[in-house]
């Protein structure tokens, strides 16, 4: 009988991935002393797009890349992976960008969908995904949950060491597993974190520590493999406090310490711009929208050069 193992480095030879012993992680972790970022814009904010303008607009925009929702709901269905994502990631390269990012719903070895999405990203050239968030299991503590989950993301970890990819879990604000830095840090202590880390985002560290989102940079700058970049402010609506998304340097986040932090540790990882105020749609991922597309590339694009001119004067 053949194991997983041995049917996940069959198809991996197949489609052409270097040898484990020769594989090394891509160059975009290599820090370079220059002025612009490395940054794709997440394709949920375009899918009222199809591939093909999805590409050519984020490279009208000034974006390096695509990063790809390949989830339920997203650009690319799962159940559809094996004949969608080539045609996506062709059309959006035949724009001039990349497309080394896809964020996804993956969570275990044991789902042979999940496994069927990495195969093909890994055959796609895809560099490295977003997996799904985790929840607290009932009836489960919740220092036992972490070690569950640990145990998932090692086994991914593997499987991503022999397909050539690189995994990542997003802090999130919420009740979601990786509301805390802690939580984040657990889950990643087993894995090879070559082939796994954290996708950070400041966003959500700022809305969940506070004043002590520097400790969680601190804790987690390691095994950072992608950030995440967008502001936010608190505000009452509707008699409520709460976290109000607002566009690049309009909100709560000091992305000059932020960017200075990044340099200090010459981490200059590649990054997904996130688009989360209100777009007519465009910032939930709907296909359809209620706003002239021209206001989503032109609140996109301002953005995108409030980000490269903060990284620059960082």
């Amino acid at each position: 009988m053949t194991t997983r193992r041995e049917f996940i480095t069959k198809s991996a030879c197949a489609a052409g991935i270097l040898p484990l012993s020769s594989f090394c992680l891509p160059s975009i972790f290599d820090f370079a002393d220059n002025d612009s970022l490395d940054v794709s814009i997440f394709s949920k904010h375009l899918q009222f797009l199809d591939y093909k303008a999805t590409g050519e607009m984020a490279a009208e925009m000034g974006f390096s890349g695509v990063d790809l929702t390949v989830r339920p709901g997203g650009h690319v269905l799962p159940e559809r992976v094996r004949t969608d994502l080539p045609l996506a990631i062709a059309a959006i390269k035949k724009s001039g960008i990349h497309c080394n990012l896809i964020t996804t719903a993956i969570e275990s070895v044991n789902n042979p969908l999940d496994m069927e999405v990495l195969k093909c990203a890994s055959e796609a050239k895809v560099q490295v995904y977003r997996t799904n968030w985790y929840k607290y299991k009932d009836g489960m503590s919740m220092q036992d949950s972490l070690l569950f989950y640990q145990e998932e993301v090692r086994k991914l970890g593997q499987i991503n060491k022999e397909l050539g990819l690189i995994g990542s879990y997003q802090n999130v604000d919420g009740i979601a597993i990786g509301s805390s830095f802690w939580e984040v840090d657990t889950i990643l202590q087993t894995v090879d974190q070559k082939y796994f880390g954290a996708q950070y985002d400041i966003r959500h560290a700022l809305a969940e520590g506070g004043n002590s989102w520097e400790n969680g940079f601190r804790l987690l700058h390691d095994k950072i493999k992608v950030i995440v970049l967008k502001d936010f402010k608190w505000g009452i609506v509707n008699g409520k406090w709460q976290a109000i998304n607002v566009p690049v340097g309009e909100g709560m986040v000091d992305f000059t310490t932020y960017f200075k932090l990044l340099k200090k540790h010459h981490l200059k990882p590649p990054v997904s711009l996130h688009i989360e105020y209100d777009l007519g749609g465009a910032e939930q991922g709907k296909e359809i929208i209620t706003v002239d597309k021209k206001v989503v590339f032109d609140a996109i694009k301002k953005d995108l050069v409030t980000i490269q001119k903060l990284w620059k004067e960082a």
